[in-house]
């Protein structure tokens, strides 16, 4: 038709550079697209704070929203820490709840019931050290530690319960009040985003920021500890005497190649927390073995460490659905029902 002029087709707009580690941009869940389909949290790099983290709520809310009814300790459900009346022992009962003035008296043994808390006060101890810094899935396990701090805020700060937070990078300890509230909550993962990334050769040190939390002692209620426990195991002694007083929760994130090497060749790695650079031959069937057979020693004795101090222990992987995870721990210690750490 005359004067009518045929549109030429433009490509689309170029993706803008990715500074993350070994992501591209538009990788499903790294924030930048729709979000999430592959149930990975959005990448803090990849945009506005604010923006990612409105987007994460949603996504959290979503998914999470119903979870609980009823009084419950927020991710440990259970009848709180307040002493209520005996109860003759069943089998499986917690035995640090026994009732011994009521046992000796009766020949029988008993345990104490609890009622619900009705204030909680939950502190999140956040480990943001380097070796944090790192991913090779959906996202690096930084995002992944921040998303679990979201859900804990999600499922505790309701009718007047507070959250806090310690966060070490190796480098610094960042310690905020417990506040009640949404928009305190909100606050505070905005000041755990923005919290600068520790440099290189710097070791992270859990055992002091979980001292920090023990000392001065706390008005008993939640303490959930958000790491990946690499390196030393010098955190377990000061975990265990938060156990005394307060029910815990440790958030153990994972990558899958910290479990595991594909055969890719002769590997330059570096160390993050030490700056030590090692050539590794994951072409060795061998070695490969061996390596993922220490990786599953090592799991196994952050395992045993975490029952020994009493902690209910969630695994977060950057390569499953985190909130898939955490549903499925949450109703598994409602189906327990104890309302202690599970052994």
């Amino acid at each position: 038709m005359i004067g009518r002029r045929r549109r030429r087709a433009e490509p689309p707009p170029a993706a803008p550079e990715h500074k993350g580690l070994l992501l591209h941009p538009a990788t499903p869940g790294s924030g930048t697209g729709p979000g999430g389909a592959d149930g990975s949290p959005p990448r803090f790099t990849d945009g506005p704070a604010d923006v990612l983290l409105r987007r994460l709520e949603l996504t959290v809310r979503r998914r999470l929203d119903g979870l609980l009814q009823g009084d419950h300790l927020g991710l440990v459900p259970g009848s709180g820490s307040e002493a209520g009346d005996s109860r003759t022992y069943h089998p499986g009962d917690d035995v640090r709840r026994m009732d011994w003035p009521v046992t000796a008296r009766t020949q029988v043994a008993h345990v104490r019931e609890t009622i619900a808390d009705r204030e909680l006060e939950t502190w999140a101890v956040v480990d943001l050290s380097a070796s944090l810094d790192f991913g090779t899935a959906n996202c690096q396990k930084r995002d992944l530690a921040i998303a679990g701090l979201a859900a804990v805020g999600h499922l505790t700060v309701h009718g007047g319960n507070r959250l806090g937070a310690v966060v070490t990078t190796g480098e610094r300890v960042d310690r905020y009040p417990a506040l009640p509230g949404r928009l305190s909550a909100e606050r505070l993962l905005r000041s755990v985003v923005a919290t600068p990334r520790a440099g290189s050769g710097r070791r992270g040190d859990l055992a002091a920021a979980l001292e920090s939390l023990r000392r001065p002692p706390r008005r008993r209620g939640l303490v959930v500890v958000i790491s990946d426990f690499l390196g030393d195991d010098d955190w377990e002694r000061p975990l265990r005497a938060l156990g005394a007083r307060h029910d815990l929760l440790a958030v153990e994130v994972v990558d899958p190649r910290e479990l595991e090497l594909p055969d890719v060749g002769l590997l330059t790695v570096v160390d993050p927390e030490t700056g030590q650079t090692l050539e590794v031959p994951t072409g060795d069937a061998e070695f490969r073995a061996r390596y993922a057979e220490g990786a599953a020693a090592q799991r196994a004795r952050v395992a045993a460490a975490l029952r020994r101090a009493g902690a209910g222990h969630l695994q977060l992987r950057t390569d499953r659905d985190w909130l898939m995870d955490v549903v499925r721990f949450v109703a598994e210690r409602r189906r327990a029902g104890s309302g202690g750490a599970s052994r």
